[in-house]
């Protein structure tokens, strides 16, 4: 009687002294506003006000406040993940746990493919377009590509399905990239393991299938100057799955010495002489290294280009690091990011009489959503 006293005794001291320490731990340390590990703003501490407590949403915020900068919150969260991995799971927030520390990021089945084709029919029928080159590029995702590192039974999608049905509704001419990709699997990591993005090497394989469709001598990668700018990228698949056992990847990029490029972002009116802001390789985004993250346009200028043809590239992020390899060929490039900018390509076009040459590209698992593709007219 007198053990089990003492052990209910030391049970009580031990749960009391952990509560203790939690609170002072709570209470002491610096809360963050930003988690990096899952790229998202915390919950801030929500202001205590008559109508949000007799509504019940303090409670509500103040609980998110709670768990959201509860002590050593990345420890446990990361200790939760690796045991669901240990004990079998193979999907976490939409992400499939594959072969070779691959994270597979699952694909939505589309639901505005008509509308999304209607849309590029619309563009491609302006009449500022008459007389230019347009293409469109639809690139398929990891979930496609790499069928073989998908955990067993898990459903693969053939993303190329929805693709050329846009292809084929819209009338735009297509640059279809999806066999090059399968074909070079073995020659180098086509997309990272702990991102959504296709690799530098990846976008090489997609920049390989935009010369031949434009008839185009590529660039070999022997005459390019490869430079390793990251070693410990963790991407947004990392962040959803919040494995923090996961290596990071690592990021190449690729110099054209006899390239001289002028870089002008019109938003914040800098200029530059590289595709590449290196600032990045020291933050959690690393990927925005590639043409300086978000911009509504930027334009691109290569005084030593192979002709005075002028490109305007419509695109989501995937195309950032593809178009250090399409600046070779193109006096000028104009970068649109129609998420942000305004006044639609269209009227940029109708106002610049020396673009020949227009291309849209994005990848095949955001295209069904995002808002860009729906303004580019």
């Amino acid at each position: 009687m007198i053990r089990e006293n003492t052990i209910r005794a030391l049970a009580s001291v031990l749960l009391t002294a952990s509560v203790l320490i939690l609170s002072i731990t709570f209470l002491l340390l610096k809360k963050q506003e930003f988690s990096e590990n899952e790229n998202r703003y915390l919950e801030p501490l929500p202001a205590l006000t008559w109508e949000s407590v007799k509504s019940g949403q303090y409670m509500e915020n103040i609980n998110s406040y709670l768990c959201d900068h509860f002590p050593f919150r990345d420890f446990f969260i990361g200790l939760k993940t690796r045991t669901e991995i240990t004990l079998g799971r193979r999907e976490i927030n939409q992400v499939f746990i594959g072969r070779d520390g691959y994270l597979i990021e699952k694909y939505q089945k589309p639901v505005n493919t008509e509308q999304i084709s209607r849309t590029l029919k619309t563009f491609g029928e302006k009449e500022e377009l008459t007389g230019k080159e347009l293409h469109l590029m639809l690139v398929p995702t990891a979930i496609y590509t790499y069928k073989n590192k998908l955990p067993e039974f898990a459903p693969a999608a053939d993303q190329m399905e929805t693709a050329e049905k846009i292809y084929q509704d819209s009338g735009l001419l297509s640059i279809d990239c999806s066999q090059d990709l399968l074909a070079h699997q073995q020659d180098g990591q086509l997309y990272y393991r702990t991102d959504h993005h296709w690799t530098t090497y990846g976008a090489y394989v997609g920049y390989l299938a935009f010369c031949r469709e434009k008839g185009l001598v590529p660039v070999s990668l022997d005459e390019l100057e490869a430079e390793t700018a990251a070693e410990d990228f963790c991407g947004t698949i990392y962040s959803k799955v919040n494995d923090y056992s996961q290596k990071g990847d690592k990021i190449t990029i690729y110099r054209n010495p006899s390239d001289k490029l002028t870089v002008y972002y019109e938003d914040t009116k800098e200029t530059t002489d590289s595709l590449y802001n290196l600032k990045y390789a020291r933050k959690k985004d690393k990927y925005s290294l590639f043409l300086d993250n978000l911009h509504p346009l930027i334009e691109i200028t290569n005084e030593n280009a192979e002709s005075e043809r002028e490109l305007v590239l419509i695109k989501d992020s995937y195309a950032n690091s593809i178009t250090p390899f399409l600046a070779h060929h193109f006096k000028k490039i104009y970068v649109f990011d129609t998420r942000y900018y305004k006044w639609g390509p269209s009227s940029f076009i109708k106002g610049h009489e020396g673009i020949t040459d227009v291309l849209i590209l994005y990848n095949m698992n955001t295209v069904d959503t995002d808002l860009g593709i729906r303004g580019i007219y």
